[in-house]
């Protein structure tokens, strides 16, 4: 049995056992611990499956979330399953990775139920007032196997929803954000069909997400995911954020990777950051 996420540790304890060498990359690495342990105490570990950038996305979202999205309001978001099969044919090859044979045909409704959870677990968990309840809500839903792989499938989904939405907005004329360009410039996904072929259906099974993805995932959210990457420790990159001209009104969430591969959540603002 894995655990999702690790309970807190210190992060410059975490640092110190990680990163002991004295090459040029422990070193930068070390730097790179120091600078985030001023805005945060503690490091919790991600599980390191293909899904860890929506596992340590979807946590700090949900741990500091106290409203539904509105996105997450509207009437019609769980008929978009079959709002979109309408539309696109190709859509029945959707994988769901738990049942890896099944057309999307046959788990339109499957997609909805998970559409349905996620609007559940993040009205519930965003209802709890006590900051130590909520963060006991998040640990049990974590350790839910079934029902966060079955978050995550709703992400993939929202994901391609959006990417349908950019591609459409742009030959149509409308403006769209740089990272919609790179996105469907790519050989792999010139347009939302081999996307979802090339690149969504294969994010836990045999990847995880690219950068131009991480981008796509703050979209599908709405909210602005700040990234220490830690490698590029003294570059203007060091901070990433996505997207990077984030709107004023989404909420921010805030990882740390070491190689934009694996993604971990530091957690506990020092006192000083939030005053």
């Amino acid at each position: 049995y894995k655990l999702s996420v690790s309970p807190e540790m210190d992060i410059m304890e975490y640092c110190r056992k990680e990163w002991r060498g004295n090459t040029p990359a422990a070193k930068r690495m070390r730097k790179g611990y120091e600078a985030v342990a001023q805005k945060f105490a503690s490091i919790r570990r991600i599980r390191g499956d293909n899904y860890c950038a929506f596992r340590a996305t979807l946590f700090q979202a949900l741990s500091q979330a106290t409203q539904l999205p509105r996105w997450l309001q509207s009437e019609d978001f769980t008929m978009l399953p079959e709002n979109l099969l309408s539309k696109y044919d190709w859509i029945k090859q959707w994988q769901i990775k738990q049942k890896p044979g099944k057309k999307m045909g046959e788990i339109s409704d499957e997609i909805k139920d998970y559409l349905i959870l996620l609007r559940k677990k993040w009205k519930s968990i965003s209802e709890i007032k006590g900051p130590l309840e909520k963060q006991e809500a998040c640990d049990k839903l974590f350790k839910n196997e079934e029902e966060e792989y079955s978050l995550y499938e709703a992400l993939k989904f929202l994901m391609l929803n959006t990417a349908i939405e950019l591609y459409n907005a742009e030959k149509n004329g409308r403006r769209v954000p740089v990272f919609s360009w790179l996105l469907f410039a790519r050989d792999t996904s010139s347009n939302p069909c081999q996307l979802m072929h090339n690149h969504l259906n294969h994010i836990g099974h045999s990847g995880g997400l690219e950068q131009v993805e991480m981008f796509l995932l703050a979209y599908a959210l709405q909210y602005t995911i700040q990234v220490y990457r830690l490698y590029k420790y003294s570059t203007d990159e060091f901070i990433t954020l996505y997207p990077n001209d984030p709107e004023e009104d989404w909420p921010m969430v805030t990882l740390i990777t070491e190689d934009d591969r694996h993604y971990n959540i530091p957690v506990r603002m020092c006192q000083e950051t939030v005053l």
